[in-house]
């Protein structure tokens, strides 16, 4: 079961990263990410040691810039080494680094990459159970939790270019949600 997820990027690449995150905690992933400012007392090298050992499954994000970096290809060493189940999100026209390459990355473009991470978090429900949803209020600022919509419906939602519909538990208003990211829009 998957509960636990690091997301190895590069310094330029923390903006990606940031928004990945918050689309995995909108479906009750943990994520460990942006390990630059957190528990500086620790180097650089454990808190990245730490981030993995501790996490079920490592996506990383590779752009032209993410996939030369040296910490992202150390910690695909490392993810690789302790038998990490490795899941890349790679910018079109990217290689995959020599330690990946026989892996199918999910692609995305700077003006898709909501798509890729639509795309991730239905790969993940397929291999584990995702049960429940954040969302935090647009209107309300309230933080609730909802079963997650079942994949079924997420499908149809996406095919028909619609969004998920449900209601604020607090000052229940209307919510429409990103089908791919589960994030609430206005």
């Amino acid at each position: 079961m998957i509960t636990r997820v690091y997301i190895s990027h590069c310094e330029q690449d923390e903006p990606l990263a940031q928004e990945l995150a918050r689309a995995l905690w909108a479906v009750e992933l943990e994520s460990f990410y942006s390990l630059y400012r957190k528990a500086q007392s620790l180097s650089r090298a454990e808190r990245m040691r730490f981030g993995i050992r501790q996490s079920d499954c490592v996506i990383t994000i590779l752009t032209p810039e993410g996939a030369r970096a040296p910490e992202v290809n150390q910690e695909l060493g490392l993810a690789v080494g302790t038998d990490q189940l490795i899941i890349p999100l790679a910018e079109a026209g990217v290689e995959l680094p020599f330690l990946i390459r026989h892996l199918n990355p999910i692609r995305f473009s700077a003006d898709a990459y909501e798509d890729a991470m639509g795309m991730l978090i239905q790969n993940i429900r397929q291999i584990t159970r995702l049960d429940w949803l954040k969302i935090k209020c647009p209107y309300c600022g309230e933080e609730m939790t909802q079963y997650i919509s079942p994949q079924e419906e997420v499908d149809r939602a996406l095919l028909r270019g619609t969004n998920l519909e449900t209601l604020c538990s607090y000052c229940q208003k209307p919510l429409f949600l990103d089908p791919r990211t589960f994030r609430p829009l206005i």
